[in-house]
């Protein structure tokens, strides 16, 4: 926090769960892309969340390159220490921690800003950026934890990007392969249930 900037410009960058469901305060929200750094599932694996011990699922984090579109959330001056703390109480469960806090540039229609978001550490354990697209596919269509599943969570990220004018293709394409996974595993469900007496 040494190098934040003043209280009335703490903006929080946000490219998944946070764009749906911030967990904090906020006072102005922009559309904005950060070049060098592109959303991935590439945070494993998670056994509690949206996982368990059968099925463990992926998070989304930010990996190194490409660009990034998303939404940047300016913090109430008023707010900024309890508010931050509630971030930090969701987004840091363990230490030491995959991806950590980290100061990025965004360049907003407004302008630019500075903000504060979570990017991967690819030296950390739960780096698994080297999957496939089919094998990360494989792992969100399985994975169902304590807050729901991996495909409800991919699906509305990608449901709200869609609302807010945002497309990532790479999203649209790993939703449809999550799809095409459910919907064999339910008509195998079905065949089988259709065979036994």
């Amino acid at each position: 926090m040494a190098s934040a900037p003043p209280r009335d410009q703490m903006w929080i960058f946000a490219y998944g769960s946070l764009i749906w469901n911030p967990c904090f305060d906020h006072v102005e929200r922009r559309t904005g892309i950060v070049r060098g750094w592109h959303r991935s599932f590439c945070l494993g694996w998670d056994r509690w969340f949206r996982g368990s011990e059968k099925w463990p699922g992926l998070m989304l984090a930010l990996d190194q390159g490409g660009q990034c579109n998303g939404i940047v959330f300016r913090l109430p001056a008023d707010g900024i220490e309890e508010n931050l703390l509630e971030l930090a109480r969701r987004e840091i469960r363990l230490i030491p921690h995959s991806f950590p806090a980290r100061w990025i540039n965004v360049s907003t229609g407004e302008g630019s800003v500075r903000a504060l978001t979570f990017a991967m550490d690819r030296t950390a354990p739960g780096y698994v950026g080297r999957l496939s697209p089919a094998e990360v596919a494989d792992a969100l269509a399985m994975a169902v934890g304590q807050f729901g599943s991996m495909a409800e969570y991919l699906r509305n990220t990608v449901v709200q990007l869609e609302e807010l004018g945002l497309r990532d293709r790479n999203l649209w394409r790993l939703q449809a392969m999550v799809a095409e996974r459910i919907e064999r595993a339910v008509e195998r469900r079905a065949s089988s249930d259709r065979r036994s007496p």
